[in-house]
């Protein structure tokens, strides 16, 4: 079966179900297939809560690009010490990495959108690739909320290049029901959505949102129009 009408079927199947009851479906149906990757956000965190505590059988893993913040890892530490679970760290290619600082020194990323989407697609896009491969479901994160490109996704699609079927299990949520489940169940979160942190990446490429900016605003903020994601999920 191809994989949009995979994509499909799930679709129908999971249809009335809550996301506990669809990420068991899939990992019965996938044993050792199911793979959830966060960065640790809200959203991540909220998903890795559901899993853990419910003893799901999905792989958990998060990318490491050497750029990300402190807090970052202390909620990362902190997750590990609050489920006592295995969460598998991937990192870029060695030889790329220093290949590019060498070549263009360590904020190449500034000069222009083409280094910038180098620098994402060598610490990020080929470590997922890596973690995803041998995988038939990639649970994430994304709110449809978030931004323009994210609002026409559905619950469940056929990514065709990474060759997986995504599911998104927060697409409609908002991100005040974000935080509400925090709360409620006293998930480690990072500090910084307490400092005006909404979206959180690498250090240099990552602010605070003021006021009335959109969600995506602080994430590549000098650049314009340039769609601002990072390869992932394109």
């Amino acid at each position: 079966m191809r994989g949009e009408d995979l994509a499909n079927n799930l679709i129908s199947v999971l249809q009335g179900r809550d996301i506990i009851q669809k990420i068991s479906y899939l990992t019965d149906e996938y044993p050792g297939k199911v793979i959830f990757t966060t960065s640790f956000g809200f959203e991540d965190q909220v998903i890795t809560d559901m899993i853990f505590k419910n003893d799901l059988s999905v792989k958990v893993a998060t990318l490491d690009t050497g750029r990300l913040f402190e807090e970052t890892y202390k909620v990362w530490r902190s997750t590990l010490e609050r489920y006592n679970k295995t969460i598998t760290a991937c990192f870029p290619p060695q030889d790329r990495v220093e290949k590019l600082l060498n070549e263009k020194g360590p904020f190449s990323f500034y000069e222009s959108l083409e280094n910038r989407k180098e620098c994402c697609y060598i610490r990020k896009v080929i470590p997922l690739k890596r973690a995803l491969k041998d995988n038939m479901i990639w649970i994430t994160g994304l709110r449809a909320a978030q931004s323009e490109n994210r609002s026409s996704l559905n619950e469940i699609e056929w990514d065709s290049s990474n060759g997986i079927i995504k599911f998104n299990p927060l697409l409609e949520w908002s991100l005040e029901e974000v935080r509400q489940y925090i709360r409620q169940h006293n998930v480690p979160y990072n500090v910084l959505h307490d400092k005006g942190f909404v979206s959180i990446g690498c250090e240099p490429c990552t602010r605070a949102v003021k006021p009335g900016e959109n969600f995506r605003a602080g994430r590549w903020w000098w650049e314009q129009n340039s769609g601002k994601e990072c390869g992932l999920h394109e």
